[in-house]
């Protein structure tokens, strides 16, 4: 029997295929952009002369991790400005918004972003410390989520904001106890400020998108959805980096663009997203998406609560959150999409809008039958238990991000006290949900928090974020490691629509991982060590550890 030579071979194995048996292999190949034989020494037949091997001398091969959820242009874009992820204390935060501005004179405004809540006492710095460090121009600065934005008195006074400017309906401006602004904006008050900004240019989110592209290929990623396209808040439409970047070839990733459903507005512009897909879409991305954003988070009171808010007395109060998009007519939006082909992807972080979505979801399959739309709720901080089984029957993934579901000063200082003991016991219940039958993918929200996938899977097995001793955070809701890496590959794929990856089979695209160490093989506080070797996308290797 003659075989046609491959042009690529991994063996040496092992190989995680996560296919529907969950089996292992040894030896892979690859013709093209194409998986074309799985299994062990037999493989090995198909090495010609001119095949490539890869010796995995005993490392894991694993499909190509996928993002549910991410940001990647806006994010590209943070890490050219002030950066400020991963400091935790005010003092450095301060230390590197000054760094920045001293070694960038020229800039009119100070932007980027990151900070974390958990280095200001109750989440909320004021301008008077920024003012300190930055007296002379404007700053905007998006904490962590971009939920909320800092600034100075010149941006306030720049954007005319005084004690007397009202709240919009869909933000607050935080006020002290005489009514003046603090310097914190939240939701739809960011963009009062963030509107006045200097806009990027197109080769700027063309560079930001291509820097993003090249930090995710080094976690594994070889494709994911873009949680905004569109203009929002600061943020700018990243539409045209993706459009220019499929047209030239040097989108290496595969990309879904959820297009943004702009919350101000109504069925009005139902028609111009038909357009934009049909503008949009081409080569490796695909805008065949809408994202609902239909609330905040928790930490600023935002997050639709089906119950009351507690203050720090443990005491109701009149705030149950944000619901952006009234709930019947979601439903009435979410079933004229679900018409025209779009998948929903819903922000949904309290229980009250998990509820909401999942309504929309219900109506819109009562209305036009099962379609293939594939809806998604991303984030589900808060889930009542009544919601968890409406998942599988609705066929709504379960979008989630692990690396939130961990005891950390922003959970256990601005959070827990102020839902309460029964629902801090609804927080992120991956098990429940896993247990239910639900489809789950997972993802990152880069730049809220780190998108490497190990990261992610340490802490969904865990429950402790990698580097942390404990507590556990709901050792219920710990799920095992094939279901966290299905969640990060097959679990993405299908949210994606891109069935031909998600696992490695024969006749699959050739998305493919090579992690340091298999860490089925070591205990479960090791796993978030492991690193990406080496990624392949369509046979194609698009990162190499060792170069």
């Amino acid at each position: 029997m003659r075989h046609t030579p491959a042009d690529l071979v991994f063996t040496g194995g092992p190989v995680l295929t996560l296919d529907a048996a969950r089996s292992r292999a040894t030896t892979v190949a690859v013709t093209g952009d194409r998986i074309t034989a799985v299994g062990h020494d037999e493989v090995r037949e198909l090495i010609g002369p001119k095949t490539q091997v890869v010796d995995l001398a005993g490392k894991l091969l694993i499909p190509g991790f996928q993002d549910a959820h991410v940001h990647p242009v806006s994010a590209g874009i943070e890490l050219a400005r002030c950066d400020l992820t991963g400091l935790i204390t005010a003092a450095d935060t301060l230390a590197a918004v000054r760094a920045y501005a001293d070694a960038h004179p020229e800039q009119e405004w100070i932007t980027g972003g990151g900070w974390s809540m958990e280095a200001f006492e109750g989440g909320s710095p004021t301008r008077d410390l920024l003012d300190r460090v930055v007296p002379d121009r404007p700053v905007y600065l998006p904490n962590r989520d971009h939920h909320g934005a800092w600034v100075n008195t010149r941006a306030l006074t720049l954007a005319g904001i005084t004690r007397d400017t009202p709240d919009p309906a869909d933000g607050r401006i935080e006020r002290d106890a005489t009514g003046e602004p603090t310097g914190l904006l939240q939701e739809g008050a960011m963009d009062l400020v963030g509107r006045h900004t200097p806009r990027s240019t197109p080769a700027e989110r063309l560079a930001a998108l291509l820097r993003a592209q090249a930090h995710l290929h080094s976690y594994g990623i070889t494709a994911w959805q873009d949680a905004i396209v569109g203009s929002f808040g600061s943020m700018d439409d990243p539409a045209d980096a993706y459009v220019t970047a499929a047209r030239d070839g040097s989108l290496t990733a595969r990309v879904v663009g959820a297009l943004w459903w702009d919350r101000e507005r109504g069925a009005e512009q139902i028609p111009e997203l038909v357009e934009r897909r049909r503008e949009l879409s081409h080569g490796r991305f695909r805008a065949g998406s809408v994202k609902i954003m239909q609330d905040g988070v928790a930490e600023t009171g935002t997050a639709a609560l089906l119950g009351p808010y507690l203050d720090a007395c443990g005491c109701a109060t009149a705030n149950t959150g944000t619901s952006f998009v009234d709930p019947a007519e979601l439903r009435s939006y979410v079933t004229q999409l679900d018409a025209l082909g779009f998948q929903a992807h819903f922000h949904a972080l309290g229980d009250r809008a998990v509820r909401e979505a999942l309504d929309a979801v219900q109506a819109a399959r009562e209305t036009n039958g099962w379609t293939d739309t594939r809806p998604h709720l991303a984030h589900l901080q808060i889930v009542h238990p009544d919601d968890i089984d409406r998942f599988r029957a609705l066929g709504a993934t379960a979008n989630i991000q692990p690396l939130w579901a961990s005891h950390e000063p922003q959970m256990d200082e601005l959070t827990i006290p102020f839902l309460g003991e029964e629902r801090a016991g609804w927080q992120y219940p991956f098990a429940a949900l896993v247990h239910s039958g639900a489809t789950v993918a997972a993802g990152s929200d880069w730049p809220v928090s780190s998108p490497d996938p190990m990261e992610g899977i340490h802490t969904a097995v865990n429950r402790i974020a990698p580097g942390e001793k404990g507590p556990v955070f709901l050792p219920a809701q710990r799920i095992t490691l094939t279901a966290a890496f299905a969640a990060y590959t097959a679990g993405t794929a299908h949210v994606n629509h891109l069935d031909d990856t998600g696992s490695i089979r024969t006749g699959a695209l050739a998305d493919l991982a090579v992690l340091d160490r298999d860490p089925y093989a070591g205990p479960p506080e090791e796993i978030g060590a492991t690193r990406v070797l080496a990624t392949y996308v369509g046979g194609h290797q698009v990162h190499d550890a060792t170069s």
